[in-house]
């Protein structure tokens, strides 16, 4: 599969108050990149979802601020295993809230699609906004969803965010639609197996009381996101099971997590609310904290790789 990446970064940001209006398709068809019918109950667009073997890399790395979790609102036109928690009906597996873990994303000062001006939007916590890269492309945290993007959807004859983005802004984007080998997406986890690997559940509702209103809100705590990281990292692939040695252990790496993410976030959100948008400020708030460089496209054109995402 081919993608020209190179000044777009769509699949890692919320572009869409950028062409506000601009798009025919009605608002419900685009409001969230997702493969099921049920509605993500944060506003998180195109979220990263992580393997159980992956959060466990992050925590070990000392990166457990940069992760969330994500539930689901319950369908209505559908049958579902459903809970009520916070007034919200909350999707379940077997009577457990349903979740994903993923990489959060704060705003930043962003210009896709060569803009000239920059934006406030919400981005990835690994996107460089001076030069729209991953910071972790290519090393062993980079995530196998953005690996394998956008081939789950090609495969699941779904649109990408490629597309989406030749539609509303021009350009040519998706330049082989070839998904590949199915034993190339190794990431691509649906139906039971994702239980206890991608797809998590939580064994004790009555705990997460509280927990449930501050993620719809946006407005979780490190201890909130704690209680769902831990749980994900200590289940068990294909099973219910939690690990009680796990999670505490994760729990705890999690609220002791002080990395240059967690801090150039703070940042980025005081930012956003007192700032004129500039892309250089990822110097003094990123950089300047210990985030890895990205390399820029001219040299990765050179050498004939003009793509960030997948290969």
């Amino acid at each position: 599969m081919e993608v020209n990446c190179a000044g777009c970064a769509g699949c890692c940001l919320d572009w869409r108050p950028l062409v506000d209006g601009q798009r025919d398709a009605e608002p419900t068809d685009f409001d969230h990149e997702r493969r099921g019918p049920r509605a993500p109950l944060d506003d998180i667009y195109n979220l990263v979802a992580l393997t159980r073997d992956e959060i466990r890399t992050f925590l070990e790395a000392g990166l457990g601020d940069a992760l969330t979790p994500r539930l689901w609102e319950a369908d209505p036109e559908r049958d579902d295993d459903s809970l009520e928690i916070d007034d919200y009906r909350i999707a379940a597996v077997a009577g457990r809230p349903a979740f994903f873990v993923g990489l959060r994303k704060p705003p930043k000062p962003v210009a896709p699609f060569d803009r000239e001006e920059p934006a406030w939007l919400p981005t990835c916590v690994f996107l460089d906004p001076s030069t729209l890269q991953c910071r972790i492309h290519g090393d062993d945290l980079y995530p196998e969803e953005c690996a394998d993007y956008p081939a789950h959807n090609l495969a699941l004859e779904q649109e990408t965010e490629c597309e989406r983005v030749e539609d509303a802004v021009g350009g040519n984007r998706l330049l082989d639609d070839d998904p590949g080998d199915e034993d190339d997406r190794s990431g691509l986890l649906l139906g039971p197996q994702a239980i206890g690997q991608k797809l998590f559940t939580h064994p004790e509702p009555e705990a997460l009381e509280g927990l449930v209103d501050r993620v719809a809100r946006d407005a979780s705590t490190p201890a909130d996101r704690a209680e769902f990281v831990a749980t994900a990292a200590a289940s068990s692939p294909g099973t219910f099971a939690i690990s009680d040695h796990h999670y505490e252990r994760a729990r705890e790496r999690v609220l002791e997590a002080d990395s240059w993410i967690g801090r150039a976030i703070d940042e980025w959100d005081r930012l956003a609310d007192e700032a004129s948008p500039d892309a250089e400020l990822a110097g003094d708030v990123e950089d300047a904290r210990g985030a890895p460089s990205t390399p820029g496209w001219d040299g990765l054109e050179a050498e004939g790789d003009g793509c960030d995402g997948s290969d």
